[in-house]
């Protein structure tokens, strides 16, 4: 059995996630979606507070599960402190329009360039990044009631959860990755990607693609998890009907 893990950027809510989670349980598979939360009174390193976070919603998974990390935007360099933190083998990791961890960076040191890091720095306020208003996403997320419910879970968040070093643990990573790129301000990272051998697929969108088209993101990172699954006991054959990536170019 297999378990997604979907894993939203500390910059957001677990909504992100949500159409997609629902339509891997319409095709049987278990999901979880942990809540990353960022109070004013956490006290860093705050990765340790999302990883941690993470490892308590994966508890309930039953141990002969194949864990599935997923890992959307500001989530993607969290997936090392995660496998490290929830201490439990996993099957896969899948980048969704996220930078690729490297030991000792930031996410702003990921950013493409230093001027994109500057901007995001200036945009703080008293230390606080800003949340977005729903006039600020009507081109990123269509879908009014979407986006109305996803502004409803943002909350001021500590600039300095950007500039934390990130680990990036010895051995890792220790299972097969995948890139799943959605927006062209990921082309670096996908790039990096396809260097690496990881298998590719870019499914033209915005950043927040998976609440535009749930279905697709859902067939997608089941077909990532095929092919970068190859050597594990999952049988997928029961699967493949349900599992189209028509809409998808495939990068590998």
């Amino acid at each position: 059995m297999v378990t997604f893990v979907l894993i939203h950027s500390p910059l957001v809510g677990p909504l992100t996630w949500m159409p997609v989670a629902d339509e891997l349980r319409q095709m049987d598979f278990a999901v979880v979606v942990p809540v990353l939360r960022t109070g004013m009174d956490t006290n860093p390193p705050y990765w340790k507070h999302h990883a941690g976070a993470v490892a308590r919603g994966v508890e309930p998974v039953s141990p002969d599960h194949f864990l599935i990390l997923v890992g959307h935007s500001g989530a993607g360099v969290l997936l090392p402190a995660v496998r490290h933190t929830i201490d439990r083998p996993v099957a896969a990791y899948i980048f969704v329009d996220a930078d690729i961890p490297r030991d000792g960076a930031s996410r702003l040191d990921l950013f493409g360039t230093p001027e994109e890091a500057a901007q995001f720095r200036q945009a703080a306020t008293g230390g606080l990044l800003p949340a977005w208003s729903e006039e600020d996403l009507r081109g990123a997320i269509e879908n009014a009631e979407l986006r109305r419910r996803f502004v409803a879970e943002l909350r001021l968040l500590p600039l300095a959860v950007y500039e934390e070093p990130l680990p990036v643990f010895a051995g890792w990573p220790d299972a097969p990755c995948g890139y799943l790129q959605f927006s062209p301000t990921y082309e670096a990272p996908a790039a990096h990607a396809r260097q690496k051998g990881w298998p590719c697929i870019e499914l033209d969108g915005g950043h927040f693609h998976m609440l535009a088209e749930p279905p697709a993101v859902a067939n997608a990172l089941i077909d990532l998890v095929q092919r970068t699954n190859m050597n594990h006991s999952i049988n997928w054959a029961s699967l493949d009907a349900g599992c189209t990536t028509s809409t998808s170019r495939l990068c590998l």
